[in-house]
């Protein structure tokens, strides 16, 4: 069966590390007749978490789409990972879909990856159903956890479910939208009575939701104060008026293990989030660079945005991707921007966590996967080859922490660069570079956990195994002063020999460059690039610890030749020993690596963040309010000091800061360090 935008819904599932997502993927799965059983986290049978590393840390690591089909609708899941350090599976996800879950932990409340996750859906205006969790743990209290959600995450969360149980033990709830109550008899939830001590709430929330909706239109105003009820039908479009312009924030309580709301959650997924058919049109940019837009209907032209690549040692590559604008078919031409090719669609098919179902065809606004595409991968465009157009990009954070790696054994040395290759192919959080004056290749993420990860899913799937160390910061040289060197380079013993002569002037500037001033000859003009180039290859090794050397201007002011013995060796190995010569008397400095951060941090937290950034010799540039009680610093901040941040920042803010980084420029290191640095560092 085929489904068009109208009966589709594509959501996401976020929240806070632990708060059940997962768990509750399964339950939905489960209710929607997609799996015969329920799968568990902790005996590693889910249908989401299918990675070994997500099965060894029984917590999801990458986002996986779980598809159901239930009352004629195809909702597209995607479970995403509670933990921050692999925000860019979320960061790809929400720039599509817009309909979304939030979990919440009834027995943490609201915490600080439930914020995170809120803040990125409220920047993008998706509308969000909170599912308040594990509704059945002991001492639980919906109303404290109603005006928590009410005070962190917005005043317009309504419940649209009430609790209700005997003795205060959770055990089912009143969906006060339809006056509806089911209970959990042990085995699964029934229909059951609204008790006389909840009557009055519910009533009272009732009316509530139904005065919300006859605001919205004069007539329902008038029907309502008139003491007219409003129709089911009535209620159910205002609702969802209501939530797809944010005006409402459903909340839903519930238990994930014991399959409590679970229907219920089904039923408003379909009946109050948008259908990629509501969404505003896309703007994208055509091949001629003009602006257009792309609706998410059949008609349009085809158009994808492919979200998420897996390297499969098996399949290959398999792009995820969602169906912006018209019908991508097996068989099709279909073209990439990036790559500018142009590949048939040879594969076709819908994932279930890892399990493939093929497909003939997909319609605007679902979601599907392909393989053998040439060279495409996460953040690419999938267009008609007749009607080129472009996506934009999504915007992946930097790379904050670093190690040094190595491979254990020697033998894995020639695949090393294919499996990271292939690794940065699948997440374009990951960054690789080597370091030519350390000799050290270096490893990037996003987090600890990141790298992590990363190091076990090399040792599991490509069995390449890693030693780390930490990265040694990049000094460099230079000086402060002006000397004049000379330079003898003589070697005569019969024969043609070696003759050359300089005398040369090394002074600080902005830029290293080499001039000359030579009168009379001294030194013939075709022997200026040899003296240049000796001059060039004593940069690379100051004499102060072997650090490359910049912000030196060199002038060549005299010199000796011999017409026989002169040559450009000669006078490269002149200009060589001039620059020794004169090094130490130009009152040479260490210069280290300055970084350019910014830090998104809570109020709460901000001078415990800045008292840090004070002893790490930071130089604090500007502060930015960004709205919900969030700063950004930003600051310049020497990379020793930072090598180890992203963990020292999540510790020192439990978790509710985070920061991206740049290199910017070369700053010399305080006279109280400069020791320290050359003997910890040298290289030579």
């Amino acid at each position: 069966m085929t489904y068009t935008s109208e009966n589709i819904r594509d959501v996401a599932i976020l929240g806070h590390q632990g708060s059940g997502k997962t768990t509750l993927v399964e339950a939905l799965a489960y209710a929607a007749s997609a799996i015969k059983q329920k799968g568990e986290i902790e005996k590693k049978n889910t249908i989401s978490d299918y990675l070994v590393e997500e099965q060894a840390r029984q917590s999801s690591i990458s986002a996986s789409v779980v598809p159901l089909y239930y009352n004629d609708h195809k909702i597209n899941l995607i479970d995403l990972p509670g933990n921050d350090d692999f925000v860019g599976e979320i960061l790809s996800v929400t720039r599509l879909i817009k309909g979304a879950i939030l979990v919440v932990d009834a027995t943490s409340k609201v915490q600080v990856g439930t914020i995170k996750h809120w803040n990125i859906l409220r920047k993008r205006n998706i509308p969000t159903i909170i599912y308040v969790n594990k509704m059945d743990k002991e001492n639980v209290n919906f109303e404290e956890i109603l005006e928590d959600i009410r005070e962190k995450l917005g005043k317009n969360a309504v419940p649209f479910c009430y609790p209700i149980g005997h003795e205060q033990n959770f055990d089912g709830f009143v969906n006060v939208v339809d006056l509806k109550a089911r209970r959990y008899n042990g085995v699964e939830c029934v229909d059951d009575e609204i008790y006389p001590d909840k009557r009055a709430k519910v009533f009272e929330l009732h009316n509530t939701i139904c005065e919300a909706v006859a605001s919205t239109n004069e007539e329902l105003l008038e029907k309502f104060f008139a003491g007219e009820e409003l129709t089911r039908e009535e209620i159910h479009k205002g609702l969802r008026e209501g939530v797809l312009n944010g005006e409402l924030i459903p909340v839903l309580v519930g238990s994930a293990i014991k399959n409590i709301s679970v229907h219920t959650t089904l039923n408003m997924l379909i009946d109050y989030l948008p259908s990629p058919a509501d969404l505003k049109p896309y703007t994208v940019t055509t091949d001629k660079g003009e602006t257009v837009e792309r609706k998410t209907i059949d008609s349009e032209p085809f158009s994808a945005y492919v979200f998420k690549t897996i390297v499969d040692p098996y399949a290959g590559v398999i792009n995820i991707l969602k169906v912006n604008s018209g019908v991508l078919k097996l068989g099709d031409d279909i073209y990439c921007p990036q790559t500018g090719k142009t590949d048939k669609v040879s594969s076709l098919f819908t994932m279930m966590g890892k399990t493939q179902t093929p497909v003939q065809e997909v319609h605007a606004g679902d979601i599907c996967a392909m393989t053998k595409l040439t060279g495409v991968k996460s953040s690419y465009t999938l267009c008609s080859p007749k009607n080129v157009v472009t996506y934009k990009p999504v915007k992946y954070p930097t790379a904050v922490i670093f190690k040094a790696i190595s491979p254990k054994n020697k033998a894995d040395e020639d695949k090393l660069s294919q499996v990271l290759q292939k690794m940065m192919t699948e997440d374009p959080t990951i960054e690789v570079k080597r370091n030519a004056e350390t000799k050290q290749l270096l490893l990037g993420g996003s987090g600890a956990s990141h790298l992590n990860y990363i190091l076990e899913k090399m040792k599991n799937t490509y069995k390449v195994e890693l030693l780390t160390e930490e990265p040694k910061v990049v000094y460099r040289e230079s000086i402060k002063s002006s000397a004049t060197g000379d330079g003898r380079y003589i070697k005569q013993s019969g024969g043609a020999g070696f003759y050359g002569v300089v005398q040369m002037r090394f002074e600080p500037a902005d830029e290293s460059s080499f001039h000359e001033e030579i009168f009379g000859g001294a030194v013939p003009k075709n022997y200026f690039p040899a003296v240049e180039k000796g001059f060039q290859e004593a940069l690379n090794q100051g004499l102060l610890a072997g650090f490359p050397v910049i912000g030196v201007k060199a002038t060549l002011l005299d010199g000796k030749y011999h017409p026989v013995d002169s040559n450009e060796m000669a006078f490269k190995m002149a200009a060589i020993l001039a620059f020794k010569d004169a090094y130490m008397k130009c009152n040479p400095i260490i210069l280290e690596p300055i970084c350019k951060i910014k830090v998104n941090v809570s109020g709460e937290y901000i001078g415990d963040v800045l008292s840090d950034l004070n002893q790490k010799r930071a130089k604090i540039l500007q502060m930015d309010d960004i709205g919900a009680g969030d700063q950004e610093i930003t600051a310049l901040v020497p990379e020793a000091e930072i090598i180890n941040y992203a963990t020292e920042l999540k510790a020192l803010t439990q978790s509710r800061a985070f920061f991206n980084r740049e290199f910017y420029d070369y700053e010399e290191v305080p006279a109280f360090l400069k020791d320290k640095v050359i003997a910890e560092n040298k290289l030579n």
